[in-house]
């Protein structure tokens, strides 16, 4: 079905700063490229700040953006350099629809420390993310290409290099796959929580905010309409305003998809350094990469699980509606994403991240009569799995790489899903 549209687009033009490192934030459209040159203009008082930096040939006088053809073999990246402080950083180009096969490595110098991390591969197939080609939000102009973020933690100092894939070709030796055009390094500094005006909180000292009477009426509303036998107890959810998502950064309403027939799991495949303290800077860094960066309008995950088994409200427009988000790329219709904050392509999932994700899908998922443990049909608006308009059976609880051929949630975590659906189950009475 297609989802119904509850909203209105309105992006602010910002004016000119040709710095070397550029502020991003409310831009106007255009290609990446274009779009370097402007300030965001936020209000002084916007927690938080994206930042970009062009990759250029290494060793080179950083004037060129691109690789000529001749060139194409050669690394770019960014020069070791002094920064404004960041948290999470990612590579960024113009168009959403071209991959960039190569290898992405960066590293990043620790506030206070002054020590250098090691060198960190960044996941570059993340094109499986993002609304679905026939949406609204994928037909922006907005939307770019983009690797999956990674979470560094307070850093003063960055340095990246891209090394272009090759591969035989006779003779004549090797040549390059050519890199996207207008690649960027941006880096994002979540700001401090505007409740708390730290993040250096304990984990337990996260405000839980109560239902509001809204939502209290809403899920009620939910369950009594459908009138469910299986539905599973709510979860503790710690909404946007409690982990401390700045509104003004998405756009205007909520969109809507009809019910929610599955449960797609992700891992955010960025990284596992940081603490459940940090998960609020981790999300406020994930949403703005989305917003700002991939050009998508809000958060693309409908909720969050973090290592400790907090769950946390992703995409805005009510826990217990059927938001639309930008998650499975050709799936998000109908089915909703909940992200494992993390990388478990070789590191196990906490156990507290899985009964955090079984015991959300009990409940979402009864709300809308959907078995954990069952099968479900959902159809494919364009993956490089199913082509659109084809009737995909799936499980109800599903990895990201069902719908779509990619690495995502990790093997680890991918391997887990079975206990999950069961656990689900378990909390439905089934």
């Amino acid at each position: 079905m297609r989802p119904y549209v509850a909203s209105s687009i309105g992006i602010a033009c910002a004016a000119v700063l040709a710095l070397p490192l550029i502020p991003l934030g409310d831009v106007p459209a255009g290609t990446r490229s274009e779009r370097a040159g402007f300030d965001d203009a936020r209000p002084a008082d916007l927690p938080g700040s994206t930042r970009s930096l062009p990759l250029t040939a290494l060793g080179g006088s950083g004037s060129d953006r691109s690789l000529r053809p001749a060139d194409a073999a050669r690394p770019i990246g960014v020069n070791s350099r002094d920064v404004a402080p960041f948290s999470l950083v990612g590579v960024v180009w113009d168009d959403p629809r071209a991959e960039l096969d190569g290898r992405v490595q960066v590293r990043a110098r620790a506030v206070g420390s002054g020590a250098w991390s090691p060198w960190q591969d960044l996941v570059t197939g993340h094109g499986d993310h993002g609304a679905d080609p026939s949406t609204a939000e994928a037909r922006t102009g907005r939307t770019h290409g983009a690797t999956a973020p990674l979470w560094v933690g307070a850093s003063d100092g960055v340095e990246a290099r891209v090394q272009p894939r090759t591969g035989a070709t006779g003779s004549e030796g090797s040549a390059a796959t050519p890199l996207p055009r207008g690649l960027h390094l941006d880096l994002v500094d979540p700001g401090a929580d505007p409740r708390r005006g730290s993040d250096r909180a304990p984990a337990a000292a996260l405000q839980i905010p109560a239902l509001t009477p809204a939502e209290t009426k809403q899920e009620a509303e939910a369950q009594t309409g459908l009138a469910r036998p299986h539905v599973g107890p709510r979860p503790r959810i710690i909404t946007r305003r409690g982990w401390g998502a700045d509104e003004r950064l998405k756009e205007k309403g909520n969109v809507y998809t009809k019910t929610i027939k599955a449960a797609f799991v992700h891992h955010s495949a960025s990284g596992n350094g940081y603490s459940c303290s940090q998960a609020g800077s981790v999300l406020r860094s994930i949403y703005r990469y989305h917003v700002k960066s991939s050009g998508w309008r809000d958060f693309g995950y409908n909720f969050a699980v973090d290592k400790c088994g907090n769950v946390y409200e992703g995409r805005a427009g009510g826990v217990a509606k059927p938001v639309l988000g930008a998650h499975t790329l050709g799936f998000n219709t109908n089915s909703m994403g909940i992200a494992v904050l993390g990388t478990y392509t070789h590191a196990n999932p906490p156990a507290a991240a899985l009964r955090a994700v079984a015991k959300l899908s009990a409940w979402k998922l009864g709300l809308h009569g959907a078995n954990p443990k069952g099968t479900t049909y959902l159809t494919s608006g364009g993956s490089n799995r199913y082509k659109k308009g084809r009737n995909v059976r799936l499980n109800v609880i599903s990895g990201h790489r069902d719908g779509f051929a990619t690495e995502c949630p990790g093997g680890r975590l991918y391997r887990k899903l079975g206990t999950a659906r069961g656990v689900a189950a378990h909390y439905q009475g089934r």
